[in-house]
């Protein structure tokens, strides 16, 4: 069994779940990712994911579903940006929200304009099998951790012989 890989220095939390690609799977997807983003720490936009969550997983179920395959949810907290991605194993179409017509009797087709309206920014990437629609908040009052300093001259390296864990000896000349 392959390690998990570990999370890239600007991610704080993650979560990767697949889903069958069934009717019963959107909700699910669309209640733990509103879960998730609440004990993150982001609830005030927990209601906005939910809703994403809900239209990327109908649309892969819709348009993106292939028979055997899973429909991937992957939610990335950064320092500053929260990221919602839905994987579905077909790619032949780029998603494109459709403009509202002039007839009530076109109720469907709006999703990726309710994504657009409530994320800072969306859109999609394929892959090497099918796409990834994805849709990302800004984080207002979440900054990057201040990088660590860097010091001059070369990382200490230990003593020729020393045994392992043991300091390198301080040269005479270091000041305290």
């Amino acid at each position: 069994m392959a390690e998990p890989m570990p999370l890239p220095a600007s991610l704080l939390r993650e979560d990767r779940l697949d889903y069958t690609p069934t009717q019963r799977s959107v909700p699910l997807a669309r209640r733990r990712a509103a879960r998730l983003v609440a004990e993150w720490g982001q609830p005030g936009i927990a209601g906005d994911v939910a809703l994403v969550v809900s239209e990327l997983m109908t649309n892969a179920l819709l348009h993106g579903s292939v028979r055997g395959r899973l429909i991937r949810v992957h939610v990335t907290l950064g320092h500053s940006i929260l990221r919602v991605e839905v994987s579905d194993p077909r790619g032949e179409l780029p998603p494109r929200p459709r403009p509202a017509g002039d007839g009530c009797a076109d109720q469907f087709g709006r999703g990726l304009l309710l994504v657009g309206a409530v994320a800072a920014r969306w859109g999609w990437e394929p892959r090497t099998v099918g796409k990834t629609v994805y849709a990302e908040w800004d984080l207002p009052g979440r900054t990057p951790p201040a990088p660590e300093p860097v010091t001059a001259g070369p990382s200490p390296v230990p003593a020729a012989g020393a045994a392992e864990g043991t300091p390198a000896p301080r040269n005479p000349t270091e000041e305290a």
